[in-house]
C-alpha cells in the first residue's frame, strides 16, 4: 500500500488500514468490514487504547472521505 499506510487482513471480519500521520503519538486505523461498515479508530497517544471510535456506514464513509479529500463542495 502507499507510504505510511499499512493493510492487514482480519480473517472473518475484513481489512484494517493503519495510517501513519507522521507524529509518533497520532495515528488512525480504519477497519473495513465485509458488510461495508467502517470503524474509525483515532489514537492521540502511544497507548493501544483509541481516544475515539466511530462506526460509519458505507454512505457516511463516502461523505467523510469526500470532505477530507477536498472533493465536497456546497453551493
Amino acid at each position: 500500500m502507499g507510504q505510511g499506510v499499512h493493510m492487514q487482513e482480519l480473517p472473518g471480519i475484513g481489512k484494517r488500514y493503519d495510517i501513519d500521520l507522521g507524529s509518533g503519538s497520532q495515528r488512525v486505523s480504519v477497519v473495513v468490514r465485509r458488510d461495508g461498515t467502517r470503524d474509525l479508530y483515532v489514537f492521540t497517544s502511544r497507548s493501544d487504547e483509541p481516544t475515539a471510535v466511530l462506526e460509519l456506514t458505507e454512505e457516511q464513509s463516502r461523505k467523510v472521505g469526500a470532505v477530507l479529500a477536498g472533493t465536497f463542495f456546497e453551493a
